[in-house]
């Protein structure tokens, strides 16, 4: 229950500041101590009611005195507006891999090495569980959490500190009330999500028609590296800690210590941890986690052997890549072996043709597994899979099944070889090789592939057609409404009334949607249409190029005035479908092979015909925000680090509406570089260049002095 003396019923009016400043800070200390108890310790101690209550005061108080919210508040979890990008942070301390092993004559040889290392004496081991989830820092500056960033290369990760504020185990502020709270503190954990979590998310999607995700770790590492933070927070996620990279203000000897710490200070850590002194011991400690392996509500796939004594640690050292004291003692990958039933070729949304093995069903660690991914025709060849084929698959990870290898059965006569379609099983359209891929270059007139060219020619940098994702746009194609990307612009309401998820109000919404987006940017349509290695910034480039072209040519004729934005736009798009691989390479930042993939792509009849139906449907291009002329013309900007009073979108608008260019790298063609904070390798870079960095303050007095209106 919450303290006799927690004010929950005076108005807040009738409050004064300092009155509602302490009873704000004794909220907020109740509420961390029940999160605590409720995620961290598994055993609460309040209702929900009663909970809600609390959490609806603090909420009450902090709308009535704004001044009084802090970052770690516990109200302060809601994710804010999209990210245009997730910015590149070094970590406090490389986090390092683990050299690992599954056989236990390598654990022996470890042991050996250590014991060596460290002059013959007496060695004490914490053991673990290797959890199988995404490895994470978190930054706690006075108790506070102030970044969150991704392994990436041990050395960088990605910055990813909004999404993982919204993970109920992570604490805001660290807990004082075992043990005093270090200035500095730099945290390693693993983000998981939990099996029975992940099976009832996979339902869920699937019951709205989405694609269902691959395996716990995928689902937590899409969901970590997420732009819009508020997606994050709807996928059930969990953090383990399980070291500290870096430490100012205490010390320890041990790292049972740092666990128990970890602990104290609010962090969750991982069950069964346990000493070991003796390769017999290890080995049986794997052994018990091996039995129970498949009983687990989340994936491990070994265990973790670390040298307990920190200082011990120190002797023994690292190498460039790995901790001398630390060893991954893994499983044996499940396997099971089945027979080829069919081998099929799956069409991806990207035109990948994708041999797929169906499989006699088999049980394989818990799972039943009846398809398994041949990858490509190249992979297909070298382990020589055919129908009929017994095989031993296993599930990678434990979680994606794959074919290992054929099991010899010489009595058996084989079938032929597993070939390759030269033809589209989806559209029956010629197909290409690249590499060891085939694919279909049929991007437009390919069912297999629409569904998610529908979503990206809709999306929000695209076209922008609210309302159509991937439900509506699988449902589109599967009732026969569009069969290319032209068709959208023919649906009338009538079509789509009586549809699944189509009341009288989201029909009219979507069919005013899709009418609205004939009037758009030439950038925008380049954008949509999906031409291989053009992201937003390339189809903005290609647009500025060949807008300037025009407008040059125009001048020269002297047609200066014969021309609106729609007719210069429209002349841009055909000059830039008759450009050749040598125009297009003059362009900044684009080279021979991007240069190759965007000719092929319009000199390809199908896709010219299908741009030539899309226009046909009365597309216009408007002229994009920020002309020439503008008081930031020409002028290139990079942002990193976040800002403080703008979101990400509302920088890059303004710069451009002013007549400036966002990038998405440094080069030395950037005039600006602005720096929030959490900055990372682009201020690096921009130092090394000596390009001018910005703070947001000299950002924000810049576009005034430009003129340039600041919400």
């Amino acid at each position: 229950m919450s303290p006799p003396s927690l004010d929950l019923d005076t108005p807040p009016q009738a409050l004064n500041p300092d009155e509602a400043a302490r009873l704000v800070e004794s909220l907020r200390e109740v509420i961390r101590h029940h999160d605590y108890l409720y995620y961290v310790e598994a055993r609460p101690e309040i209702s929900d009611g009663e909970y809600d209550r609390l959490f609806r005061r603090l909420q009450e108080l902090e709308e009535a005195f704004p001044h009084l919210i802090t970052a770690d508040s516990p109200t302060q979890r809601v994710a804010g507006e999209p990210r245009e990008d997730l910015p590149t942070l070094r970590h406090a301390a490389p986090m390092l891999s683990l050299d690992s092993t599954n056989e236990a004559a390598e654990v022996r040889r470890f042991d050996e090495r250590v014991r060596k290392g460290l002059g013959g004496r007496a060695v004490e081991y914490l053991l673990e569980p290797k959890l199988d989830g995404v490895s994470l820092e978190l930054v706690y500056e006075a108790g506070v959490l102030v970044r969150a960033v991704t392994r990436g290369n041990g050395e960088e990760g990605e910055g990813v500190t909004e999404n993982v504020r919204t993970i109920p185990t992570v604490p805001l502020r660290l807990r004082d009330r075992v043990r005093p709270v270090p200035p500095f503190l730099s945290v390693r954990g693993e983000v998981l999500m939990y099996l029975s979590d992940f099976e009832a998310l996979n339902q869920q999607l699937v019951e709205e028609g989405l694609e269902p995700l691959a395996n716990p770790r995928n689902a937590a590492a899409g969901a970590l590296r997420q732009l819009d933070a508020r997606i994050t927070a709807r996928r059930p996620l969990d953090l383990l800690a399980y070291d500290i990279l870096a430490l100012e203000g205490a010390e320890f000897k041990e790292d049972r210590e740092v666990l128990e710490a970890l602990r104290d200070w609010g962090l969750k850590t991982p069950e069964r941890v346990a000493l070991a002194s003796t390769v017999e011991e290890i080995l049986e400690y794997h052994a018990s986690y091996a039995r129970d392996r498949d009983r687990l509500d989340y994936e491990i796939d070994g265990i973790v052997v670390k040298v307990n004594d920190l200082a011990a640690r120190a002797v023994l050292g690292t190498t460039s890549r790995h901790p001398r004291w630390a060893l991954a003692f893994k499983f044996e990958p499940r396997k099971e072996i089945t027979r080829v039933e069919r081998i099929v070729v799956s069409v991806g949304r990207t035109g990948v043709l994708t041999p797929v093995a169906l499989l006699r069903p088999v049980e394989v660690g818990g799972v039943t597994v009846s398809r398994a991914s041949l990858h490509n025709r190249d992979e297909l060849r070298r382990k020589d899979i055919r129908e009929g084929d017994l095989v031993r698959i296993q599930r990678a990870g434990d979680v994606i099944p794959q074919v290992v290898e054929r099991v010899e059965e010489p009595s058996r006569e084989r079938k032929p070889p597993f070939e390759m379609p030269d033809r589209c099983p989806a559209c029956g359209s010629p197909v290409k090789i690249r590499g060891p891929f085939t694919f279909c270059p049929n991007r437009f007139g390919c069912p297999a592939q629409l569904k998610g060219r529908i979503v990206h020619f809709a999306g929000r940098r695209a076209l922008d057609i609210e309302g159509l994702g991937d439900e509506k746009a699988s449902l589109l194609v599967d009732r026969g409404l569009v069969r290319e990307l032209a068709d959208l612009f023919d649906l009338s309401v009538e079509d789509l009334k009586g549809l699944p998820g189509f009341a009288d109000k989201a029909a009219t919404n979507l069919v005013e949607g899709i009418r609205r987006a004939k009037s758009t940017e030439l950038r925008r349509f380049l954008f949509a249409l999906g031409i291989p290695e053009v992201g937003e910034a390339v189809a903005r480039d290609l647009a500025e190029h060949f807008l300037k072209v025009v407008r040059t040519r125009a001048a020269v004729e002297k047609g200066e005035g014969r021309g609106a934005g729609s007719d210069l736009a429209a002349e841009a798009l055909d000059a830039l479908r008759r450009a050749s691989q040598e125009e297009l390479q003059q362009i900044d930042g684009i080279g021979p092979r991007m240069a190759d993939e965007i000719y092929d792509f319009f000199q390809d009849p199908r896709n010219a015909e299908a741009i030539d139906r899309i226009l046909a449907k009365g597309i216009r291009f408007r002229e994009a925000v920020g002309q020439e002329g503008g008081a930031l013309a020409g002028k290139r900007f990079v942002f990193t680090g976040a800002l403080e009073r703008l979101s990400r979108s509302q920088a890059k608008a303004l710069v451009e509406g002013a007549g400036g260019r966002v990038m998405s790298g440094v080069s030395r063609e950037t005039d600006y570089v602005v720096a929030g904070s959490e900055a990372g390798s682009k201020l690096d870079k921009a130092r090394e260049l000596g390009t001018r960095v910005l703070s947001e303050e000299e950002f924000l007095r810049l576009l005034e002095e430009a003129g340039v209106r600041v919400p």
